[in-house]
C-alpha cells in the first residue's frame, strides 16, 4: 500500500471508530472523538486560570443576580433531563457562575457548566430575564456537549487535511498551493463555520425552553436580540462568513419558537413568567 493509501485508510479509520453520544434534546448522534473525561478536568483548570488572572466580581447585587439565574436554569435544566430519561446526565457537571470586570460584550460556558459573564453585556441584558435568555443559552452549549463536537470536528479536519497534502504530492506547487487554498477556504466556510452557527441555533431552541422551564418569559429573548443588534451597530459580517447566525435570523427563530417554549414549561406546572 502507497503512502497516500496508508494516510487516507489512518483517516478512514478514525472516522468509522469515531465515538458518538446523544444529544438528550434532539435524539441526534454527535461526535466525541474525545471523551468528557478528558475533556472536563481541562476545561475545569483552564476556568480557574482564567478567573485566577481576570478581575471576578463579588459581592454586588449583579454578581448575586448572575449566580441566582444560573442555579435556577441549572435545576430547570435537571428537571427537564430526569423527566425524559436521563437522569444522572449532570453528574460529573459542577456548576459555577462568576461575573467578570470587562467591557467585552459577551458571556460563555466552558463544558461541565464553566460560566462567565462579562460586565460588558449587563446593560444590553437589562433585567434578571434578560440574563436568564443569555444564560440558557451558555447552558445549552454545555448539556449539548458542543465543546466535544467542535474538539472532534477539529480531529477530523486536521486528518482530512493531511490526507489532502500526501494526495496533492507529486502535483506542481502551483497546483498543490490552488488545492491546499480550495480545501482551506472550504473547511471553513462550508464545514466549520456553519458547524457553529448550527450549536448557535441549537443553543437558542434548548436555552429558550430552559429559561421558561425555569420561569422566565421567552419571549424576552427576541428582543435581548434586539438590543444586540442595535448594540452592534450593523457591523456584523455576512452570516455565511460567521460562526454565528446573522441577529435578524435569531430574532425570527425565537420568536417563533417562543410559544412551544411555553407549552413545554407548562409540563412542568409553569404557567406564569417573569
Amino acid at each position: 500500500m502507497n503512502t497516500r493509501k496508508r494516510v487516507l485508510a489512518w483517516g478512514a479509520a478514525i472516522l468509522l471508530l469515531a465515538s458518538c453520544a446523544t444529544n438528550p434534546f434532539t435524539g441526534k448522534k454527535t461526535l466525541a472523538l474525545v471523551p468528557n473525561s478528558q475533556i472536563l478536568p481541562m476545561a475545569f483548570q483552564q476556568y480557574n486560570q482564567f478567573l485566577g488572572d481576570n478581575k471576578v466580581v463579588t459581592g454586588t447585587r449583579d454578581a448575586q443576580l448572575i449566580k441566582t439565574v444560573g442555579q435556577r436554569i441549572a435545576k430547570a435544566s435537571e428537571r427537564w433531563l430526569n423527566a425524559n430519561g436521563y437522569s444522572g446526565y449532570l453528574k460529573d457537571y459542577k456548576w459555577e457562575y462568576n461575573l467578570v470586570e470587562d467591557k467585552t460584550v459577551n458571556a460563555w460556558c466552558m463544558p461541565g457548566g464553566k460560566i462567565v459573564f462579562y460586565t460588558g453585556i449587563l446593560p444590553i441584558a437589562q433585567n434578571e430575564t434578560g440574563i436568564a435568555a443569555i444564560m440558557g443559552h451558555e447552558v445549552a452549549h454545555a448539556l449539548a456537549n458542543h465543546g466535544q463536537q467542535r474538539m472532534s470536528a477539529g480531529q477530523i479536519q486536521q486528518v482530512a487535511g493531511v490526507a489532502t497534502s500526501v494526495a496533492m504530492s507529486g502535483k506542481s506547487q502551483e497546483t498543490q498551493q490552488i488545492i491546499g487554498t480550495a480545501f482551506g477556504l472550504g473547511t471553513q466556510f462550508g464545514v466549520m463555520l456553519p458547524f457553529s452557527r448550527s450549536h448557535e441555533t441549537e443553543a437558542d431552541k434548548i436555552g429558550l425552553q430552559l429559561m421558561a422551564i425555569a420561569g422566565y418569559n421567552p419571549d424576552e429573548a427576541a428582543n435581548l436580540w434586539r438590543r444586540m443588534k442595535a448594540n452592534s451597530g450593523g457591523q456584523a459580517p455576512p452570516e455565511f462568513m460567521s460562526t454565528h447566525p446573522s441577529n435578524d435570523t435569531r430574532i425570527a427563530n425565537l420568536t417563533k419558537w417562543a410559544p412551544s417554549a411555553k407549552a413545554e414549561a407548562r409540563k412542568f406546572g409553569v404557567t406564569t413568567f417573569k
